[in-house]
């Protein structure tokens, strides 16, 4: 089976050639609810690196995960202009019985046309898939094509400014893993921190638990994103609250003093935060920065693990602090376990019809905190949500247009209360916060995604039309 794409790009060939080549291209370029390469840091496209990637979500167990190895193949490729790119993929080991991909980025009159040729044989007795397999090609090719034009166009936004080393705290989360490929394909210096063991190349090493930050290890980076904290996708026993709260505020805590304490050291941190500070039932109430935070187990967390970057901002810091909405996301967070119950077509709203939802695609999420960690602007509590809120019934139309499959019985309460009890069902599903994200706008911040049913398609790669 062959299969043949184009897509048109505004960018330089150059522009679109040096960002393929920088560590994080395959991460921002795979949907990761499909997989995701072993190691994130690798990159190039130099003939003969081996590229291994696991299959599947990285919220399943490895073992679940398939390994695939592909080998960039050193084949010649004459006849390349300036800024040009030509480069194989070929399969080493993994499911298909061959896969041979030829990627080209070829100078076009607008700019850059990405060339894709794949061919594929399928495994034994499975010809009768081939409709099905060409068909998800191509949208994973047309998603790849969209995710870089926005990427290329974020990175434009900053051109006049200096190249950054960002360090992030989390930074192996699903947000945290895509952040630090998106900083890193736009020339940027990312340090991971990491716990539990001595730091390795481009790693800080610190104990948030045990209070434990060398401030020498901060001196040369520029800001830090903080994304520490445990799941709060979890049962509410005693002891799950208690580490929900203290991952989030030692961390925290030990960040903030130790950049107020320095001299010459990072100018932001960036922190993130949550919608959940607002309660997680306000009806009726268009809820901005300024609102009163509500009451509840999640607004009583969050209230404190944004006091606890106090430190950092009576040192003269530029806080950020971003309150993360409904992340959507193939790879997690609540969109992930929709997603069985609707290709089932037993898929519908989670809570009463006419309660808000404030939400933000994960790409612009990721987009939004890098803005934050860049921009001298963006500053305080920022609410990072999309444009308009849906309601819980108009979520789940949309949903079920984009996977083209029911959308018509809501979820029994019983359902989410099975997975996380009853408390945590309380305040994550039946949620109504209409949540206006204006200021993090005025900060320069620009959604790829603002309208809903748009960004589900995207996300999800399924297009209005068969392709």
């Amino acid at each position: 089976m062959r299969i043949e794409t184009r897509h048109e790009l505004a960018a330089s060939p150059e522009r679109v050639r040096q960002w393929m080549e920088r560590p994080g291209a395959l991460v921002r370029l795979t949907p990761p609810g499909l997989g995701g390469p072993e190691n994130p840091d690798d990159g190039g496209v130099r003939a003969g690196r081996l590229v291994p990637v696991r299959l599947g979500p990285a919220v399943l167990p490895a073992a679940l995960r398939p390994r695939w190895l592909l080998r960039h193949a050193e084949e010649p490729c004459p006849g390349l202009g300036e800024g040009e790119l030509r480069f194989v993929d070929r399969q080493v080991r993994g499911p298909w019985r061959t896969w041979r991909h030829e990627h080209a980025v070829e100078a076009a009159e607008a700019g850059t046309t990405m060339a894709d040729r794949l061919e594929i044989e399928l495994p034994r007795g499975l010809s009768a898939l081939e409709t099905l397999v060409e068909r998800s090609v191509r949208e994973l090719l047309a998603f790849r094509a969209r995710q870089l034009r926005d990427d290329l166009a974020f990175h434009a936004r900053w051109d006049g400014t200096p190249r950054r080393t960002i360090a992030i705290a989390g930074a192996s989360g699903l947000i945290g893993t895509q952040l630090a490929a998106l900083l890193t394909t736009g020339g940027h210096t990312v340090l991971r921190m990491v716990r539990g063991r001595a730091a390795g190349p481009g790693e800080i090493a610190w104990d948030p638990s045990g209070g434990r930050l060398d401030p020498a290890d901060l001196e040369d980076v520029d800001a830090v994103v903080n994304l520490g904290g445990r799941s709060i996708a979890t049962r509410w026993t005693a002891s799950a609250r208690r580490e929900i709260r203290d991952s989030r505020l030692a961390g925290t805590d030990l960040l903030a003093r130790t950049l107020a304490g320095m001299d010459d050291g990072p100018s932001a941190l960036v922190q993130a935060s949550a919608i959940g500070i607002y309660g997680p039932r306000r009806p009726g109430e268009r809820l901005e920065e300024t609102s009163t935070p509500g009451t509840g187990f999640l607004a009583e967390v969050v209230r404190d693990w944004e006091a606890a970057t106090e430190p950092a901002r009576s040192a003269g810091l530029r806080v950020a602090l971003l309150r993360t909405g409904i992340v959507l996301s193939d790879g997690g967070g609540s969109l992930l376990p929709q997603l069985p119950l609707f290709l089932a077509g037993v898929g519908g709203r989670l809570t009463v019809r006419d309660a808000r939802l404030s939400w933000i695609t994960l790409d612009d999420m990721v987009r939004a905190h890098a803005h934050a960690a860049l921009s001298s602007t963006a500053e305080g509590p920022l609410n990072a949500v999309a444009a308009g809120t849906v309601t819980a019934g108009e979520f789940a139309r949309a949903l079920g247009t984009v996977l083209r499959r029911p959308a018509l019985l809501p979820v029994p309460a019983a359902g989410p209360q099975l997975a996380l009890g009853r408390d945590a069902a309380d305040e994550l599903i039946r949620t109504d916060q209409d949540v206006c994200g204006d200021r993090l706008a005025a900060s320069g911040h620009e959604l790829a995604h603002p309208e809903l049913e748009g960004a589900l398609r995207h996300l999800l790669r399924r297009s209005a039309e068969r392709v």
